[in-house]
């Protein structure tokens, strides 16, 4: 009897060396805009992830005036879920230096006596 001829779905997986040296990817950024924004909007379509950025100049409460969006992004899942796990590390990190970050508004006012 015959052996079945290897196929790429038959052929045992390759084990990657543990130290594959990871690739860099050169940034020039001498061009980018550094914008500030406290305000983040998600939304999206089945293909792509929209981030939109601006400045809340009301920050407490609901704001009586519109927030203006000055800046967009728009990218795909991948990419997205790629940039969800660069901040996750990058907050943990920062937490792990300088204690957790509450994000609850209420929760950080210092309350003052009179």
């Amino acid at each position: 009897m015959a052996d079945k001829p290897e196929t790429p779905e038959s052929k045992p997986a390759q084990a990657q060396p543990e130290t594959a040296a990871r690739q860099r990817v050169e940034v020039e950024d001498k061009d980018a805009v550094c914008l500030y924004a406290n305000f983040c909007r998600v939304t999206g379509t089945p293909e792509e992830l929209i981030l939109d950025f601006g400045l809340n100049s009301q920050p407490y409460g609901v704001p009586t005036e519109p927030v203006q969006v000055k800046q967009r992004i728009v990218t795909n899942y991948f990419t997205a879920k790629r940039m969800l796990q660069a901040l996750h590390l990058s907050v943990q990190r920062h937490e792990q230096a300088f204690g957790v970050l509450e994000t609850d508004v209420q929760k950080r006012v210092v309350k003052q006596q009179n």
